[in-house]
Formats: C-alpha cells, sequence, structure tokens
C-alpha cells in the first residue's frame, strides 16, 4: 500500500498543513509519497525529502503549475493516481479546491476533513457543525481524503532523507489563468498555525475598538489574531480573520476568547483548542460550556488588566 500526500507550499516554503497530512499517511500505514507541484520549486521538494515519514518526493515543475490551478494540478494527480491506494490533501483552500476534481475524475467518493484514523477503509469526519462525528468506510479502490490539520500533530520536519524524483508533467489545461495575487504579510503568527489565537467577537463593537483591545494582548503573548463570524460580518476584520465551520479550523495550546458569545459555527472552528479562555458579561454565553477558564466581566476593562498583568 502506497498514500500519495498533495504538498501546499507558497513562496518557495512548504507549509506545515502539509507535515500535519503526512502524520495522516502514517496513520493509515504503507510507504508515504508525496507530490510538489509549481514552478522552480526544488527547495520545496528538499523539504519535503527530510519530513519524517517520507520515502519518496515526486517533483512536478512547469510554468503552468506555478499557480497551483486545480485544473492542472489535478491533471499532474491524474497521471500517477493509480500506483496509489490513497490520496491524502490537507483540508485547507488548497487541498479543498483540488481534492474533488481528482475524486470526480476518479470517479470516487471523497472523504472530507478527517480528524481520526480507525483503519485503512474507516475514517471520522465531524457533521452537524462537530456536533456528531460520523465513521465512513470507504471501499473504493482509491481513497481521496482532506485531513483536518488540526486534527494531526504534524511529522518532524527534519530527520528524513527520501529520495526526489522529476515526473514528468502533462500539458496545462488552459481553462483558467492567475490574473493576479494580493498576499498579506503579518507581523503577527499564522492563524491557522499560532501556538496562541487571540479572537474577538461582535461585543468588541467597531473594528477601531478591536484594534485597542485585542493587538496589545496579542502582541504580548506572541499570538496570532482572529475573529468569529459576526465580527467579520459587522467589518470589524478580513475575511482572513474569521475562524469557525465557515472560517479557518485551529486548534492552538491557547484560545482566548474576547467578546464571543459562543455560536455553534464559531465554536467547531476552535473547540480543540488545549486550553480555551473566555471573556464576556453574559454569564448564560455558550462559550462558557467549553471554556476551561471563564472571566465574567467588561472585556473593556479585563483585558486591559490582562495586558498590565503581563507586563508586571
Amino acid at each position: 500500500m502506497t498514500i500519495l500526500v498533495i504538498a501546499e507550499h507558497i513562496q518557495a516554503t512548504l507549509k506545515v498543513a502539509t507535515l500535519n497530512a503526512v502524520s495522516a499517511a502514517r496513520e493509515i500505514g504503507g510507504e508515504i509519497h508525496v507530490l510538489v507541484a509549481g514552478l522552480d520549486v526544488q527547495g520545496v521538494a528538499d523539504a519535503a525529502a527530510r519530513a519524517a515519514g517520507v520515502s519518496k518526493v515526486l517533483l512536478a515543475d512547469a510554468p503552468h503549475l506555478d499557480a497551483g490551478l486545480a485544473e492542472n494540478v489535478e491533471a499532474v494527480v491524474l497521471s500517477i493516481a493509480k500506483n496509489y491506494s490513497h490520496i491524502l490533501a490537507p483540508a485547507t483552500a488548497y487541498g479543498k479546491n483540488i481534492a474533488p476534481r481528482i475524486a470526480a475524475k476518479l470517479d470516487v467518493a471523497q472523504i472530507s476533513d478527517i480528524i481520526a484514523i480507525e483503519d485503512q477503509d474507516t475514517f471520522a469526519r465531524p457533521i452537524y457543525a462537530g456536533n456528531a462525528i460520523a465513521t465512513v468506510q470507504s471501499a473504493d479502490p482509491i481513497k481521496v481524503i482532506t485531513v483536518r490539520t488540526s486534527s494531526f500533530d504534524p511529522v518532524d520536519a527534519v530527520g528524513g532523507n527520501a529520495v526526489v524524483e522529476r515526473i514528468d508533467v502533462t500539458p496545462g489545461a488552459g481553462l483558467s489563468q492567475l490574473v493576479g495575487r494580493e498576499v498579506m504579510k503579518l507581523e503577527r503568527p499564522e492563524l491557522a498555525s499560532a501556538s496562541i489565537v487571540v479572537s474577538g467577537g461582535r461585543g468588541l463593537g467597531s473594528g477601531e475598538n478591536y484594534a485597542r483591545i485585542l493587538e496589545p494582548l496579542a502582541d504580548k503573548l506572541g499570538a496570532a489574531l482572529g475573529a468569529s463570524r459576526a465580527a467579520v460580518d459587522a467589518g470589524f476584520v478580513p475575511n482572513d480573520y474569521q475562524i469557525g465551520q465557515t472560517g479557518k479550523i485551529v486548534a492552538p495550546e491557547l484560545y482566548i476568547a474576547v467578546g464571543i458569545s459562543g455560536a455553534i459555527q464559531h465554536l467547531a472552528g476552535m473547540k480543540d483548542s488545549k486550553v480555551i479562555v473566555a471573556i464576556n458579561k453574559d454569564e448564560e454565553a455558550p462559550i462558557f460550556s467549553i471554556a476551561d477558564y471563564g472571566i465574567v466581566g467588561d472585556l473593556f476593562s479585563v483585558a486591559p488588566e490582562l495586558v498590565e498583568e503581563l507586563q508586571s
């Protein structure tokens, strides 16, 4: 049994989500190959080769793969798919863009967002915003799977010594082209991989309050900033701050929820955090049902007091 993991990378850097997917592949068992598709991505392939548990890296290097367009990457995967029993991708925007096309072309059912592995055919995945867990067993000859990265610890980024093999690349599909890309440079850790997250909700009242209250706390903790859907919809912060069922799924060591009531949609995206701290003036707020530590009080007083304590 051989498993293929589709690597996610950006700006010539292998993303941690790939290491989470490799971790899931190790639990399934068998030989693990990693596909790196892009342009001038030898460095990414070398990084994937150093990941623990990887036995081979397949390097597909071509100009039409530079943008990571789904139809072009899908064609590369389909050209080698018959060699694999499982094809895994992280359940990120990148993986969710590619995996369904592969499953459709192979005429198999995709198994989405797995959080646990029972055996090589049986997987667990959340449904109903995480309020229930479905156990899915597949008899498909090739299983196409997306992996919830927060449910699998990443493998070590060093220690492996896999061989890197260049493969033939199919021509570009020519169905779409990348017109432009805006990359936001963050001074703080990336939200999906941060060990500490400070998140704000509608209770903050405005974008100005969000910045004034949360940024000093995040700066003191070296934390990433996140938000509930309500805060995003209200225009406090951009969409890429959103945590929840329709946003990012996070599981940091510490999650601080400030002014977040705890709607099911939001809880689905952060309830696997190791330690959850909630600050809310409503003692009946649902967030307290999953919080390890709760502070019932005015966030405009409590959050600055926390910053002062961290300074002392």
